[in-house]
């Protein structure tokens, strides 16, 4: 009986070889294989910025440190009045002094938060001159402070996510 299965099996496989070659392409070289190749052109060799774009970002850069300072020195106070509050129902005096410095905390970070955003719209503009031919570089130079900064935000608000999570939530 496992006999006649197998040779109907084997009859099915070896049917299915048995096709003929007729409407398969051929393998033969083709004329658009022949074709030249495209030379890749090397990247453009990067120009520095101009003195205006790096008086820009200098104060740009100035900006997120004096938010980053007043951050620092506005930190301690929160982390003392959250730590504090820790289980403290909400609306009561030690959560409601908690929340008032952690605001504060919010506000003292404002000067790195628009610095931030004020090198994401330069690093935009800047591309966009790029592309039109308007302007020439800088990009580089805009990243490096645009990551600073970066650096400096995404610092801050895991050290906010940190307080806010020792807070009740309402």
């Amino acid at each position: 009986m496992i006999s006649r299965r197998l040779l109907t099996s084997i009859a099915l496989f070896l049917s299915g070889c048995a096709g003929t070659q007729q409407g398969y392409p051929s393998l033969a070289k083709r004329a658009v294989e022949d074709a030249p190749m495209a030379q890749v052109t090397p990247p453009p060799v990067p120009v520095a910025a101009d003195a205006a774009l790096k008086a820009q970002l200098g104060k740009l850069s100035a900006q997120a440190q004096a938010g980053k300072s007043a951050f620092d020195n506005a930190y301690p106070s929160a982390d003392h009045a959250t730590q504090a509050a820790r289980g403290a129902p909400v609306s009561s005096d030690g959560w409601i002094a908690a929340q008032v410095l952690v605001s504060s905390l919010e506000s003292a970070r404002n000067d790195s938060v628009s610095a931030l955003a004020s090198l994401d719209t330069l690093y935009v503009e800047r591309s966009n001159a790029i592309a039109e031919g308007e302007e020439q570089g800088g990009t580089e130079e805009i990243d490096a402070a645009r990551s600073t900064a970066l650096a400096i935000v995404d610092g801050q608000n895991d050290r906010l996510d940190a307080l806010r999570a020792r807070l009740a939530q309402p």
